[in-house]
């Protein structure tokens, strides 16, 4: 099969900040450029557990440079360890300084002494646990920003935007990494869907729809903000508790003001056979998404589904002055993406290379 993409539709399902409105909008931003030098962008992983220092399987911790996650992988692979057997909580960006947590099974804990031969790469601690690390068994991550080239008044502006963020919370939007050079990764996915043949093998393909339906919930994220109701919920909305994870269906406006003051805020779709459309108002938002890009909730079935958050806390901001910008550092949970905040701050577009 194939498909006769026009380039209205190509254009709509590549990826641009410029198509997603920043909640700051009305807040002028510092300009600036990131990543300058490697030092210019700092990421250390939070872990979700403590490790108990025994157990089955080895685990160090290590300070990389200019490589990325899955160099480290394949470096532990040329030494002999099964790729099956190598434990990552996240994927990490090359382009920066980044510190993480690698497992192996204890008895190829030697094999790790093969990563301090990599240029750009430190064992910073070592340890021992029960587990093996897997995907999403981090907390989040701690960054620490250095902005350059910004405008005059850079803190002043960076200050005003950061308290907003504080009230009304950060745009849960995925940033460039998922869609790839040239953003085009959900164009793929779309063709996939459709049924015609696209390159590469079933993980990347599913890389591919996994950016279609990012771009879709970007797209309904951007048009709540854009209906200034970001920080409040409608009826049908799936939303979610911030201190205890419960998710609730929204049946009666008034739980529009627990959002406001922060304590839940609506969830959006990432499509897929256990994630159907919501109802009332929400579904009407969401059918509307689907149509905007020619789908339809079925072309989603292979895939599981979720829900993510329409936005997150802005947790232990920190801002410091520099001779020609400043440094932002500040917490992310796992999932979120550094460059929604960093575009908010900044209103340039941020960081299209990919992460690593």
């Amino acid at each position: 099969m194939s498909l006769d993409l026009n380039d209205e539709l190509i254009h709509k399902l590549t990826f641009r900040w410029a198509d997603f409105q920043p909640v700051s909008a009305d807040l002028p931003g510092t300009g600036g450029v990131i990543r300058q030098e490697l030092e210019d962008f700092i990421v250390e992983e939070v872990p979700l557990y403590e490790r108990q220092g025994s157990g089955s399987h080895a685990y160090v911790f290590v300070e990389k440079r200019a490589l990325t996650t899955r160099d480290l992988v394949t470096t532990l692979m040329s030494a002999g360890v099964a790729e099956k057997s190598i434990g990552v909580a996240g994927l990490k960006d090359k382009y920066a300084v980044t510190r993480q947590w690698l497992s192996v099974p204890n008895r190829e804990a030697d094999k790790l002494d093969v990563l301090a031969d990599l240029d750009g790469v430190g064992i910073l601690e070592r340890t021992r646990h029960k587990n093996k690390l897997a995907i999403g068994h981090l907390s989040g991550n701690r960054f620490t920003v250095r902005v350059r080239d910004a405008q005059p008044d850079a803190l002043l502006t960076a200050e005003k935007i950061i308290e907003r963020l504080r009230t009304v919370g950060v745009p849960n939007y995925f940033g460039p990494q998922r869609f790839g050079r040239g953003g085009t990764n959900a164009v793929d996915g779309y063709k996939y869907i459709k049924g015609e043949w696209v390159p590469g093998g079933q993980r990347l393909k599913r890389f591919f729809v996994s950016a279609l339906q990012s771009l879709l919930f970007n797209y309904l994220l951007n048009e709540r903000i854009e209906d200034a109701i970001f920080d409040d919920l409608v009826l049908g909305d799936w939303a979610k508790k911030h201190d205890t994870g419960g998710v609730f269906r929204v049946d009666d406006k008034s739980e529009g003001e627990r959002a406001k003051r922060f304590a839940v805020s609506a969830t959006l779709p990432l499509y897929g056979k256990k994630v159907k459309l919501s109802q009332n108002t929400a579904g009407e938002r969401e059918t509307a998404g689907l149509e905007h890009y020619g789908l339809r909730w079925l072309d989603f079935t292979s895939r599981k589904g979720d829900r993510r958050l329409t936005r997150f806390p802005l947790q232990d901001a920190e801002l410091s002055d520099e001779e020609d910008g400043y440094t932002l550092s500040f917490f992310l949970p796992k999932g979120a993406f550094a460059t929604s905040l960093l575009r908010e701050v900044m209103k340039v577009e941020v960081d299209t290379k990919e992460a690593g």
